[in-house]
């Protein structure tokens, strides 16, 4: 079966790494604690690298790229090993490139215009963003009757209490955070307490979908 984003794991973390010797053992506890589904954001110059080395020697982990805004990044991720693809928004010069890739991805929406356009390229699966700022799961819950296909990886703004309010949603499958990664612990590689938060990330509750 393909991978799905939005089926992995109640959450994905989103990770920036400005070390890439932080990446395998950040990796490692991430999936040690019950998170497979890790998106490294293209926001520092070591991001590549880091997707490169999880491919390579995380074999549990399912390493997939975020921050993806042109063409060209999507076939920089793609060489670097990437198995899906996170867009904090999109145009049809990105999604088709990220299509011809071949491999899962979430392009990134906050009006209900974007969400039209995408449903009318026939994709369903999408990153709500910035969550929080964009309106929630009050915006969130509101689009899902007249846009029941559609389905969200809201991002942006959600901490361990917020999240359950998401994943309760019909329409949202899992939620992206950064809560599990606290800079004191990525500062001190305390990755015994990353493992810790990922696992408590992961026995979050999410309803079975119809």
């Amino acid at each position: 079966m393909a991978f799905s984003v939005l089926d992995s794991a109640p959450v994905v973390p989103v990770v920036v790494l400005d070390d890439v010797r932080d990446a395998v053992p950040l990796a490692r506890a991430l999936v040690a604690g019950g998170l497979p589904g890790i998106e490294v954001t293209l926001r520092t110059p070591a991001a590549l690298d880091a997707i490169r080395a999880i491919a390579d020697e995380v074999p549990g982990a399912v390493v997939g790229a975020g921050t993806v805004i042109s063409p060209a990044g999507v076939a920089d991720c793609v060489a670097a090993g990437a198995r899906f693809l996170v867009s904090p928004g999109w145009t049809d010069s990105l999604v088709g490139a990220m299509r011809e890739s071949g491999l899962p991805f979430l392009p990134g929406v906050s009006t209900t215009s974007e969400v039209v356009a995408l449903l009318e390229r026939g994709i369903t699966a999408m990153k709500f963003f910035p969550a929080e700022a964009a309106g929630g799961t009050a915006y969130l819950k509101s689009l899902a009757g007249p846009l029941p296909q559609a389905r969200f990886c809201p991002t942006g703004g959600i901490t361990p209490a917020s999240a359950p309010s998401y994943l309760a949603l019909p329409n949202v499958g899992c939620v992206g955070g950064t809560w599990m990664l606290p800079a004191d612990a990525l500062a001190a590689r305390d990755w015994d307490r990353v493992e810790r938060l990922a696992r408590e990330a992961a026995a979050l509750p999410r309803p079975v979908r119809p």
